[in-house]
């Protein structure tokens, strides 16, 4: 099982690679749900902190999620997704993702364990599967690397969860910075030394078509939440224009994605002199792209239910928030792909935060038209 080069032939993500995203749509629409009722509880309506340290446990969750999701993607991109091996590692994820997604609403109390164990199997199993299927192929060490990192992490996750919630946040959110932080440099252990990302092989076209079918599932996740919170009634005239207007509002953001940084990554990865970079680099502005969508859809959810009441900052946050990290990691996105950014990005978000203070306790659908507009 050898890596697959980067540009000579690249190939198209497979059947297994789509659906195993669907574990994600689900995933997805789980963090949603347990953002709106941290947001819809008497606490966070009135408390700014409340809603912040209920948003950020979700944010942890999130970036688990998408650790696990990226791991496989990675693999999948450098080494021929159609071997035995690959796709062991595909499906544990897929399992990991579904487990993780039921466990989610309440993931700091009594599914913690849950959410631990599945995140903690799926990191360290794949650089184990990988390691093994290697023998003595160069990147056999970074895979060791990898795995001692994750195990060491993994005792933190799981025993987490098995403390208090305030405990239990501070050990995952030390896991997680341990993880995102020896990624960044090479997976570094003592002994062992550490990699280049710009030398790892990767096929940028593959690698690129991937985050554009995560950005998509993202996407999609916000048309589900509006249509789903829609269905449950009453159709009103104030519900039916905040349905209309999330809808035309998804319908803007796939426009300004693919238009036409969007359409040119897979190019841009591959042209790249070392593809690797570029694809880490596009890795970072999807995720913030994406837990823009992910707050997009928390505030269609808040605002489609209550459509002509007074809403708090808190929900506010939500539906400018989310469009204006958004369009600043699409910002980052575009400069990655053409080397400059259009004003035209800057000044929707300057425009989306200066209209926090006027909206502010006003009705959701003034906040939504304005963030459409």
């Amino acid at each position: 099982m050898g890596p697959v080069p980067a540009a000579a032939e690249p190939g198209r993500a497979t059947f297994l690679e789509l659906f195993f995203d669907l574990a994600y749509v689900f995933a997805l629409t789980r963090i949603s749900a347990r953002a709106l009722e941290d947001l819809s509880s008497g606490p966070a309506r009135e408390s700014i902190w409340a809603a912040v340290t209920g948003g950020g446990k979700t944010l942890l969750l999130l970036l688990a999620l998408w650790s696990v999701w990226q791991g496989t993607t990675w693999t999948t991109s450098r080494y021929d997704p159609y071997r035995i091996p690959l796709q062991s590692v595909v499906l544990t994820a897929l399992v990991s993702g579904m487990v993780m997604g039921v466990a989610i609403p309440r993931a700091f109390g009594q599914t913690g364990l849950m959410f631990a164990v599945a995140y903690v199997v799926t990191q360290v199993s794949r650089p184990v599967v990988l390691s093994m299927a290697f023998g003595a192929r160069p990147y056999r060490w970074l895979k060791v690397r990898m795995a001692l990192v994750s195990a060491v992490t993994g005792v933190l996750w799981i025993g987490g969860a098995l403390l208090a919630t305030n405990a239990q946040v501070l050990f995952w959110t030390a896991a997680l910075v341990i993880e995102y932080a020896l990624a960044r440099f090479g997976w570094p252990v003592p002994g062992l030394g550490r990699s280049t990302v710009s030398k790892w092989e990767v096929a940028g076209e593959h690698l690129a078509e991937r985050y554009q079918q995560f950005f998509l599932v993202a996407l999609g996740e916000t048309l589900l939440v509006a249509g789903l919170t829609y269905s449950k009634g009453p159709y009103e005239s104030g519900h039916a224009w905040a349905f209309a207007l999330a809808l035309a509002t998804s319908i803007m953001l796939w426009r300004i994605y693919v238009q036409r940084a969007g359409q040119l990554l897979g190019e841009a990865v591959m042209k790249a002199r070392h593809p690797a970079t570029t694809g880490r680099s596009a890795a970072d502005t999807h995720l913030v792209m994406v837990v823009g969508l992910a707050a997009t859809a928390i505030g269609y959810e808040l605002i489609i239910e209550h459509p002509l009441d007074r809403i708090p900052g808190t929900w506010l946050a939500m539906v400018l928030g989310g469009p204006a990290l958004f369009l600043a990691g699409r910002a980052r996105f575009e400069y990655e792909v053409f080397g400059r950014v259009s004003p035209s990005r800057w000044i929707a978000i300057l425009v989306l935060a200066a209209a926090a203070v006027p909206l502010l306790h006003l009705p959701g659908l003034a906040a939504t038209a304005v963030a459409a507009l």
